[in-house]
């Protein structure tokens, strides 16, 4: 089974408050792009892949492809990135959430194939959407029955944005993120949306909430989305542009270059450092 997990933009960040449990209380509008997407496959343990052999082909050995086995031989995981991987594969999203539902449903041996396309550290959350399409695909191949509700339980364990994915269509999202519901916004079918992913820059999300002062705005984000778009300029916000910008001065600069190519609305995405502009669809 072969699936094509995309990414999400964040369209106004407001970090509200500090938890007790160490995280902070967010909200935000979660909208999914197709503008980048991985590539992710999943085959039994014993079935034959042909995208093995095209990921070595096309990436070759010197780093830019990463496998590793469990120590059971149950999971295979291979992961392949233009830029190289730098991670352990067992320790990738997917991997995990192959083990989430394994704990509960005993699942079959598998190899996991994954085809890294998406930036990493941009804020644009490929490895939650990789961890949310591997759960369906699992849920799918071996006939779990877990609908969206559920599968949102087991991905919303893995990472806050991770359920987003799950649902894959524009949601509001609080808490961590993970508390999803329907939000009317201002339509934005007369608009294009341009992602810029910059290379060379990738921020953590600890990086971009160290020295984040939270704050609950005078007006709430639902509020302000639900202005016309042209409006949104000024008065939506992601409160990590302040601290992320602060650190990397060029993304500031990328931001004013969007609004001087006629851009009615740019920011950042998530915790950065990937930006976004929305154009009048006849602009671009």
């Amino acid at each position: 089974m072969v699936t094509y997990p995309n990414i999400k933009i964040n369209i106004g960040l407001n970090v509200l408050r500090k938890r007790p449990d160490g995280y902070h209380d967010i909200e935000t509008l979660f909208y999914p792009s197709h503008e980048f997407h991985d590539v992710l496959e999943i085959i039994g343990g014993d079935d034959y892949s042909r995208t093995s052999a095209m990921l070595f082909s096309k990436y070759g050995t010197e780093g830019s492809v990463s496998q590793a086995i469990s120590e059971d031989g149950r999971l295979m995981v291979t992961i392949a990135r233009q830029q190289g991987v730098d991670w352990n594969p067992l320790e990738d999203l997917c991997a995990r959430a192959y083990r989430l539902l394994d704990n509960d449903f005993s699942l079959p041996p598998v190899k996991i194939f994954l085809e890294k396309l998406s930036p990493v550290g941009a804020g644009l959350g490929g490895g939650s959407s990789d961890a949310a399409f591997t759960l369906r695909m699992l849920s799918e191949m071996f006939s779990l029955g877990l609908d969206e509700k559920a599968l949102a339980g087991y991905a919303a364990r893995l990472g806050s944005d991770c359920a987003f994915f799950v649902y894959n269509r524009p949601m509001f999202g609080e808490g961590r993120g993970d508390l999803l519901s329907e939000c009317s916004f201002s339509d934005l079918s007369g608009y294009d949306i341009r992602i810029v992913a910059p290379e060379g820059i990738s921020v953590s999300t600890s990086e971009a909430y160290r020295g984040i002062v939270p704050e609950v705005p005078e007006i709430p984000l639902k509020e302000v989305l639900a202005r016309p778009v042209c409006d949104w300029a000024g008065h939506l916000h992601n409160d990590f542009e302040k601290t992320v910008f602060a650190q990397h001065p060029a993304l500031a600069a990328i931001k004013q270059s969007l609004y001087d190519s006629g851009a009615v609305y740019a920011s950042m995405s998530g915790s950065g450092s990937a930006l976004f502009a929305i154009y009048p669809s006849s602009d671009i």
